[in-house]
């Protein structure tokens, strides 16, 4: 099947309303129509729309718009073709050879899949290395924390041999050497890239001290000389610099438990792992990949992919801080549970959450460091309008010791008494200033004022300021004038449409009267709907005709886009595809996506009629400006041909067949305007 064809029969299984609810949490508008708050920018006020009929999304806010593909491969930040796979993926359906735009768009996307086929590989690797005898220490700290097997299978937990090379050289027998340093997997040593090593034949003498000195083993049982996986025709005397960067990176995680990151569809992207070591050269305790093409911290929150059905069905999440805080309460059976781990929270990451729920439990750490996480957390949960709870646990408990200390229904309780998040920063504000002082209070009330200043609504912030007053022994008038100078300098992060020309309901309807085009037959395969019968009306026929043999758009704010629309709408499947201006683009969308009436003969007549009165009405201005120029030099000639056109362009105007009838057939104002 052509990729062509290919993806237009994919687009017609793909529900859009069921892949973009994926990643926005919609809500029915209509008999087709949904709303939802847009993936793509912040805002408050749902402005996002999709349509099931059109199978169409548009955003009143960021005018961003377009079909399933366009709406994946901006969330997903994916190439088209890339995009194509993975609703193929979702709905089961075989993918044919994939076809890219250019050149670096397969070299990108290449890339993509091919890490995240190292990082698949990887996690077996790690895998099968903790069913080893290597790994019993590693299988000892899991049982000590209190995971059994099916645990350990479910989160794919795994060991990274105290190895700098076993990963490096499994790895490089199924994937090309240069991709390897960009999986994040692996580090090197920059100097060691200037040096040249020895010929083959005397072995590899010449590694850096840093990886020479670390005794490793290789499958045999050999010593690991780096070079072992050349190709055996490569001659010893050529192994010059180039083989020694082969052997110049060496694996990051060594002697560490590995907790593997997915993305929200479950494709492995990333690891944490975890030190069994315990001398000073160890490291750091728990060491994250870098950011790599496949992953980016901040924008992943760990077990979503196991979480998102359960956080949709509840309705709300539990935020937790590590990845074994967050293994532990799902294996508890709360499977609704998600990390921030490997950062602290991100606004990113704050939008991802709301994608699935608004709802959201915080449980981090009580100690210090946690607090202040939850504070910070609390912040950005606050600005996207988050409902929020807080779980405190006991002190020096985190939600991981609790549960192995205290069981499963000791946490179902402590969740169940979580308390609001105002109230838990009340407590905080009176446990660390002493409010019966004047001092304490303007202290207390200092603190809890950058997080009313981030209360989007004024009517919460004044009953927050009402509870606070109560609770702290402060003037309400008091802390109210404190909040309107709060109020004062808070920004408005609203995004405002840019300003453009309005469009007239007439040019509305001959646009989606040209847009239908692709919905009926070409004028060529056009037949009667029975013999000796009329033909079924088709709104993007009337429209081009009369747009094509008088011009009436010309000179009209739509010009371009109804020249675009004439010029190609035939020739595509979708009119979005066109060669459209960003201005263009929006405004065919808006109108589409705005879409309420239907196109009846009537109403498509009616707007070329109120066309033809416009463009009539605009030639007639023009002809009165040539008129007062042409009485400044007077041209007989000149003259007596545009008042003859005068009186032609007002006759015309008077014709009964152009009676001033709106679009839809009352009268009307033809030139009353809408935005677009």
């Amino acid at each position: 099947m052509p990729a062509s064809d290919f993806k237009n029969a994919l687009k017609q299984q793909a529900d859009i309303v069921r892949v973009v609810g994926d990643y926005v949490k919609l809500k029915k508008s209509g008999a087709r129509d949904f709303t939802g708050l847009c993936p793509f920018h912040n805002e408050k006020t749902p402005s996002f729309s999709v349509s099931a009929t059109k199978q169409f999304y548009y955003c009143f806010g960021c005018h961003e718009s377009g079909d399933v593909f366009k709406f994946v491969q901006k969330a997903e930040n994916i190439t088209f073709p890339e995009a194509v796979r993975l609703i193929a993926q979702k709905l089961g359906v075989p993918m044919p050879k994939v076809e890219f735009s250019s050149p670096q768009e397969a070299r990108e996307a290449k890339l993509r899949m091919a890490l995240l086929d190292v990082q698949e590989r990887a996690c077996a690797f790690f895998q099968e290395y903790l069913k080893r005898p290597e790994g019993a220490a590693a299988r000892a700290y899991l049982a000590g924390r209190g995971l059994d097997e099916e645990t350990i299978a479910k989160f794919r937990i795994g060991y990274a041999p105290d190895s700098g090379f076993l990963l490096r050289d499994a790895l490089r027998k199924e994937f090309d050497e240069e991709l390897l340093p960009e999986s994040g997997l692996f580090s090197w040593k920059e100097e060691a890239r200037s040096q040249v090593t020895g010929d083959r034949s005397q072995g590899d003498s010449s590694q850096p001290s840093a990886i020479s000195s670390q005794p490793s083993r290789s499958n045999n049982g050999g010593p690991e000389t780096g070079t072992s996986n050349l190709p055996s025709g490569t001659p010893g005397n050529k192994l010059k610099a180039e083989s020694r960067q082969l052997t110049a990176f060496y694996s990051k995680f060594r002697n560490r438990v590995m907790f593997p990151i997915a993305n929200d569809a479950g494709r492995i992207i990333a690891f944490t792992g975890r030190t069994l070591s315990t001398d000073e050269k160890a490291g750091p305790k728990y060491l994250n990949s870098p950011e790599t093409a496949i992953y980016s911290k901040s924008r992943v929150l760990f077990n979503l992919d196991h979480a998102r059905e359960a956080i949709r069905k509840l309705d709300y999440a539990i935020l937790v801080e590590g990845q074994m805080d967050c293994i532990s309460v799902f294996a508890a059976g709360f499977q609704n549970v998600i990390a921030s781990s490997g950062t602290a929270f991100t606004e990113l990451q704050a939008r991802l959450l709301g994608r699935f729920s608004k709802n959201v439990v915080v449980n981090f750490d009580p100690d210090t460091a946690g607090a202040r996480a939850t504070e910070r957390t609390l912040g950005l949960l606050v600005e996207e309008e988050f409902q929020i709870k807080v779980l405190s646990l006991d002190h020096g408990f985190d939600p991981d010791l609790y549960i192995r200390r205290k069981g499963k229904d000791a946490y179902t309780e402590a969740l169940r008494h979580s308390q609001r998040y105002f109230d838990y920063l009340i407590e905080r504000a009176r446990g660390q200033f002493p409010v019966r002082s004047p001092e304490g209070k303007v202290k207390a009330v200092n603190y809890l004022l950058p997080h009313i200043q981030r209360v989007p609504s004024r009517i919460v912030r004044d009953e927050l300021a009402h509870e606070i007053s109560q609770k702290l022994g402060i003037d309400s008038a008091v802390l109210r004038q404190e909040l309107k100078h709060v109020a004062a300098s808070r920004s408005a992060a609203l995004v405002k449409a840019p300003a453009e020309t309005q469009a007239t309901d007439a040019e509305r309807i001959v646009i989606r009267a040209l847009a239908s085009a692709h919905e009926m037959q070409t004028a060529d395969q056009h037949f009667s709907a029975r013999d000796g019968a009329e033909e079924e009306f088709d709104p993007a026929r009337q429209a081009r005709f009369a747009l094509e043999s008088e011009r009436l758009h010309q000179g009209l704010a739509t010009e371009s886009l109804i020249e675009a629309l004439l010029g190609g709408a035939l020739e595509v499947t979708d009119v979005m595809e066109l060669p459209l201006s960003d201005a263009d683009r929006r405004r065919l969308a808006s109108m589409l996506i705005e879409d309420a009436e239907e196109l009846t003969a009537g109403r498509v007549e009616g707007a070329v009629r109120a066309l033809k009165r416009i463009h009539l009405r605009r030639r007639l201005e023009q002809i009165q400006r040539e008129l007062q120029s042409a009485r400044g030099a007077p041209d007989p000639a000149e003259l007596q041909g545009l008042l003859q056109e005068r009186v032609r362009l007002k006759r015309a105007l008077m014709d009964p067949a152009l009676a001033d009838a709106g679009p839809s057939g009352q009268e009307g104002e033809d030139g009353q305007k809408r935005p677009a």
